[in-house]
């Protein structure tokens, strides 16, 4: 027991081999132990009345429940977690499929009779370096693909990393960090009644993970970054973490700053105002992409997004990241000023960025001044400005296609397979190259009329020759390519097959409507690119409280019985 003892401060310390792993997590169990001391409500023993812990379970993982809110968990999140997994399994494939065309690509340089000089038994693996050369070593090296290491930055109680562990084939270590001392001896009891398979691949660690991740430059093929609110302090060493081809994931709950509710604090930590319209979820989505271009772009290297999606009370977004100084200076073209009347709610969009097409070299220049006048042509109202945000396409669709079968082929793994089915469902039918999106009910609103099907608005578009599709972010979501005064133009005609009652002359919808329509809109059903919804894509939530939990270390408030 004296050895035990006397090896806490060792333990404290990262164990690198699965062995000592295993033995340090023992060893922090112990009652003599002072960090064990220190986090006694989250010991895997029994406590003295006989009674057993009560545990959380979720996928294959079992996780120590935390009644005094000291280790920050969340049941909502489950969503998150399984999509996360999901994204990871396909992202382990993917990495593997390219590492074996970059291979292929290798060999096929080499000359065929370069291949013939090569004695036969130096094309078997495991050769002696000693008796082959060094160059034979370093061929063999690049020939193997090392098991992905994950990062999950703000472990907490390590249910995502240990998750990560049991759950995803083919993955290799997973460092779970956090700084808080009492999370990560939570953490380490999670760890060991998991088994050990956890205990093998899951390293938690104490240490600020802006400064970890600093320290280990392009070290992670995964970082995990879901912080309590924003996550604007971790992006500039997250980017840096990650590898070159690697996946950065990063959520973020501070929906009333992203959406419009505090501008100025949104500028302040994104360096983007939000505008709020209805398309303000998706809209926070672009502001956290552009945000973390931003801050990759400053150490020469650019974000590929995969999946960017809203659920809940959170924004979560997948992104790629790679190293190129060429393509670092088109960034400008990714980013798009965000022009809204404020009395119709017209949106228009600009790019930062242009592309001189007399210069052969397409380096971007300043764009040109704003394309909209100072006045909305539609309704007269005055235009607000927002932005810089993402206008380049936030989802992968082969990607997203991808996932999605393979969840289908896996739906019994996942708790949230209907509610991430659904959501991917929506984003592979979404419009790349559409950003932001219109509200039917919004423009019925604004005109005071009664509201076309959705079927007979997607129609009225199609007709026109323009694309349209609908909004994982929203049900009433309307994605386009028209430009907003063929839009008006539809509406135009709606409401001279029905019209409306004499409004006043000020009214932004009666201004709209004193303008004839230049465009005779179809509303005759086109059945070309409509599609039919089979499973429905907007669930409700599951149980009562589903949403956001307080911070760690703050004391729960139970409400009276009547006031639930």
């Amino acid at each position: 027991m004296t050895i035990a003892c006397g090896f806490s401060r060792f333990l404290n310390t990262r164990v690198h081999s699965s062995t000592n792993r295993v033995l340090s997590l023992w060893f922090a169990s112990c009652p003599c132990s002072s960090a064990s001391a220190s986090a006694s409500a989250f010991s895997s023993e029994p406590p003295e009345t006989g009674a057993s812990p009560e545990t959380v379970r979720e996928g294959r993982a079992e996780i120590f429940a935390d009644k005094s809110n000291s280790v920050f968990f969340n049941k909502a999140q489950v969503n998150n977690r399984d999509l996360s997994i999901a994204v990871l399994r396909w992202f382990i494939s993917k990495r593997r499929e390219e590492h074996d065309i970059q291979l292929k690509g290798r060999h096929a340089e080499i000359p065929q009779e370069q291949h013939a000089e090569i004695p036969q038994e130096q094309h078997a693996d495991g050769l002696d370096p000693a008796t082959t050369g060094s160059e034979d070593s370093v061929l063999r090296e690049e020939s193997s693909l090392k098991a992905p290491k994950v990062l999950e930055a703000l472990a907490a109680s390590g249910l995502r990393a240990i998750r990560y562990a049991l759950e995803v084939d083919g993955i290799g270590e997973v460092i779970a960090l956090d700084n808080n001392d009492v999370a990560i001896e939570s953490c380490k009891r999670n760890i060991y009644h998991n088994g050990i398979l956890a205990s093998s691949k899951v390293v938690p660690h104490l240490a600020d993970a802006r400064i970890f991740m600093l320290t280990h430059p392009k070290e992670f093929d995964v970082v995990d970054l879901d912080p309590y609110g924003s996550p604007a302090a971790f992006l500039d060493s997250a980017v840096q973490c990650v590898a070159d081809g690697g996946m950065l994931m990063c959520s973020a709950t501070d929906m009333a700053v992203l959406a419009g509710g505090n501008a100025e604090v949104c500028f302040s930590k994104y360096g983007s105002y939000p505008v709020r319209g209805k398309y303000r979820h998706e809209m926070a989505l672009r502001i956290l992409l552009a945000c973390i271009e931003s801050h990759a772009i400053r150490h020469k290297r650019y974000i590929v997004p995969v999946i960017s999606v809203h659920m809940d009370f959170y924004i979560r977004v997948f992104v790629r990241i790679f190293t190129s100084a060429s393509t670092v200076k088109s960034s400008p073209l990714k980013f798009s000023h965000v022009y809204q009347c404020v009395g119709c709610n017209s949106f228009h969009l600009q790019n930062v960025g242009r592309i001189n097409s007399k210069d052969k070299r397409n380096i971007p220049l300043p764009n040109f001044c704003p394309t909209v006048p100072q006045e909305c042509s539609e309704c007269g109202g005055k235009f607000v400005m927002g932005g810089p945000i993402w206008s380049d396409p936030i989802h992968d669709k082969d990607w997203a296609a991808s996932i999605l079968s393979n969840i289908r082929a896996m739906s019994g793994l996942y708790q949230a397979y209907a509610k991430i089915s659904a959501i991917l469902t929506s984003v592979s039918q979404e419009l790349p190259n559409a950003p932001l999106f219109v509200s039917l009910h919004s423009i019925c609103a604004t005109l005071k009329c009664t509201n076309p099907t959705m079927v007979m608005f997607h129609s009225a578009i199609r007709n026109a020759g323009y694309q349209i599709s609908g909004s994982h972010a929203d049900p009433l979501a309307l994605k386009t390519d028209a430009p907003m005064s063929v839009i008006w133009d539809i509406m135009r005609c709606w409401v001279k097959l029905h019209p409306v009652k004499t409004q006043p002359e000020n009214l932004p919808g009666s201004r709209i409507l004193s303008q004839e329509p230049q465009l005779q809109a179809s509303f005759s059903q086109a059945t070309e690119g409509l599609v039919a919804r089979k499973s429905p894509r907007f669930l409700p939530n599951p149980e009562k409280h589903w949403g956001p939990k307080m911070k760690a270390g703050r004391p729960l408030k139970i409400l009276p019985i009547d006031k639930l």
